[in-house]
């Protein structure tokens, strides 16, 4: 007969959106406890310096928004099944929280099938830390009646009919991974009519110490911001509620061109992705 496969337990953990301070007390516990961290490249350095188990083997599992040396979903999959059959405790650590924009389902969908325990660990997702970084209520009484987490990376992910329901919603509009694709939201808003007292908020590398907040009026998006490139990870939040940062702003922009999580560049050959996932994190 046959051995079924015995496996240790995998923690699928939020770290929050940049500022290692927003880390839950939960993920700080488990990162203490692991054997192996998977990590994402939205992930401060410090929060694995810190936190993660002195013994633990730190693999880098980072993804860009089209790029080709992000790492495949498949092999992160293949790596839990691989790391948690032979440690007890491996924790998949993800950027923000784990169930928004996180290709968690993939990770779900492995776990179940190979009958390994898991946990998922909440987090501040980037919304909420922008959000409140920039002294922008996302949900302001009078402002906005609701909001609405969004993508916008492709052009078949937003349908016509949808845009122009968006255009008219009281909601705050929040769009992840949408920096490069800007252009293209605001025209489509624009040309559905969206209210002109509604702003637009572009927050590169929130919550960071490198964290710049651009904001304009969305017909005017043209003239102001139409041609500037954001560094990543980069936020859009589009409603009424963009007005009060010039209030609430409790944090200066920092004007700096330095990137706070490091860029994937260039393509990996086979060989060096191998090295660089099983490359140990420095603890000097």
């Amino acid at each position: 007969m046959s051995k079924q496969p015995t496996y240790g337990k995998v923690i699928l953990a939020s770290a929050g959106p940049g500022d290692p301070e927003l880390v839950t007390v939960k993920t700080a516990r488990w990162l203490a406890q692991a054997d192996v961290v998977l990590t994402d490249r939205l992930v401060s350095s410090e929060i694995l310096s810190t936190y993660v188990n002195a013994k633990a083997e730190i693999i880098y599992v980072g993804k860009q928004c089209r790029r080709g040396v992000s790492t495949p979903q498949q092999t992160i999959n293949e790596l839990l099944v691989e790391y948690v059959s032979k440690h007890n405790i491996v924790v998949r650590l993800k950027g923000g929280d784990t169930s928004i924009f996180s290709n968690v389902l993939d990770e779900l969908e492995t776990l179940v099938q190979h009958n390994i325990p898991y946990e998922i660990v909440p987090g501040v997702t980037a919304a909420l830390g922008a959000a409140a970084y920039a002294g922008i209520p996302l949900t302001a009484r009078g402002l906005s009646v609701g909001v609405r987490l969004l993508t916008y990376y492709k052009s078949d992910i937003v349908k016509t009919e949808t845009w122009k329901e968006l255009a008219q919603t009281d909601d705050t509009l929040v769009f992840y991974m949408s920096g490069e694709t800007l252009s293209t939201v605001v025209e489509q808003l624009t040309l559905h009519g969206i209210d002109a007292a509604k702003q637009l908020a572009v927050i590169e590398q929130a919550t960071t110490p490198l964290q710049q907040i651009h904001t304009c009026n969305l017909y005017q998006y043209a003239e102001h911001l139409k041609d500037q490139r954001f560094r990543s990870p980069s936020l859009v939040i589009i409603g009424k509620v963009v007005a009060l940062h010039e209030q609430f702003a409790w944090l200066p922009n920092i004007n700096s061109t330095e990137h706070y999580f490091t860029p994937l560049t260039g393509r990996l050959t086979q060989l060096e992705e191998t090295s660089t996932r099983k490359r140990h994190v420095s603890r000097a």
